[in-house]
């Protein structure tokens, strides 16, 4: 089978799970070598998988093995490595966000198609086994037109698990440029693009607290709001409440719910690729569960850049798209500016709608 050689460039916690994925489970793939300005860390990935070679990102990109160069730095880091990547000619998926702001994003992507590459990022969980028969019901019109729907992510925020935390509360950081991307990306999936949206946001602390190791007891300070509701229109004509945040110690509140003219679907974490799938159609009394018939219901990180290494071999659009990533970061910039400027915000960018996942990859 042909494959496509793979860079990762950032050898951080959320690097074993793509590694463990792009070294033994997706096909079309092949991780040529890893890198990270910490040597030790690249060395002991590299060992752990079995990856034959650890490079300088300028040894990286000089590298003509490597297609496919996969950022999976800290959010500040994307924008400008990613736009470093692709002037040197390589094809990227990064981590969410894409970019920390719209101009940043868009830029990105003008880039990207002016020299003819492929761009993507996460997150990738749309391609799950639960998300895509979500899409499939509602594609089926099993629910009719979708008028409207919620979607929430709602915890304490990371200083309580996360060894290096301060980044979450840094410009880039807060619930919606770290978990707003998993909503917005599922609901992209199942909807399409939106058009404009009111925001509104307020910061429960100015510092926070570290309980976990190696760094407890240390102070940070939050730069960001922590807890952000809006209301966003989407070209469809859906209308979706949202609401991220790192100020909620318990929440009873579903995941995503989507109310259509014939019915109701109860979804599961988009964090995750996984999950039940529940429907209410009109007559009914109660929710029941859809039958899940997709792959990819355990944690298969990693399929996005497997979906573009598909793209390079055999030609088409990664589903995981630059715009629709732009697109995300658009609203998520767009929901904190709302509320600082007291105003409707009409969104300019949109992405054609991934198609639907057709069996395995």
């Amino acid at each position: 089978m042909k494959t496509i050689g793979i860079g990762v460039l950032g050898c951080g916690n959320i690097s074993d799970i793509y590694l463990s994925n792009l070294t033994s489970f997706f096909p079309y793939v092949t991780v040529e070598a890893v890198c990270d300005l910490d040597e030790t860390k690249a060395r002991a990935q590299a060992e752990k998988y079995g990856i034959g070679k650890v490079l300088t990102l300028e040894e990286m990109l000089a590298d003509e093995s490597i297609r496919i160069v996969l950022n999976l730095t800290t959010p500040k880091s994307h924008y400008p490595l990613t736009k470093r990547c692709l002037e040197a000619g390589k094809n990227v998926h990064t981590e969410k966000p894409l970019a920390l702001n719209y101009r940043d994003a868009a830029e990105l992507c003008s880039i990207a198609e002016e020299k003819g590459l492929l761009l993507g990022c996460a997150p990738d969980t749309f391609f799950g086994a639960s998300w895509q028969t979500a899409r499939e019901v509602i594609d089926r019109g099993d629910i009719g037109r979708v008028i409207s729907g919620e979607a929430f992510f709602l915890n304490s925020g990371a200083e309580d698990w996360h060894p290096s935390p301060a980044f979450y509360y840094e410009k880039g950081g807060g619930p919606v440029f770290d978990m707003g991307p998993y909503n917005l990306h599922n609901l992209f999936n199942l909807l399409g693009p939106a058009d404009g949206l009111f925001g509104m946001h307020t910061k429960g602390r100015e510092e926070r607290l570290i309980t976990s190791q190696p760094l407890c007891g240390t102070k940070i300070p939050v730069e960001v709001p922590t807890h952000v509701s809006g209301l966003i229109h989407f070209a469809s004509g859906a209308v979706i409440s949202i609401i991220e945040s790192f100020d909620a110690v318990m929440t009873s509140l579903p995941h995503i719910e989507l109310h259509g003219t014939e019915g109701s679907l109860l979804l599961p974490d988009p964090n995750y690729f996984g999950g039940d799938v529940l429907l209410c159609k009109k007559g009914d009394t109660q929710w029941k569960p859809v039958s899940i018939g997709h792959p990819y219901g355990s944690n298969q990180r990693g399929a996005g850049v497997c979906d573009m290494a598909k793209c390079l071999l055999f030609g088409g659009t990664p589903r995981a798209s630059g715009r629709m990533a732009a697109h995300a970061v658009e609203v998520m910039e767009s929901l904190h500016l709302s509320w600082d400027e007291k105003r409707f915000v009409s969104l300019q960018s949109t992405f054609s709608q991934p198609a639907p996942l057709q069996g395995e990859l």
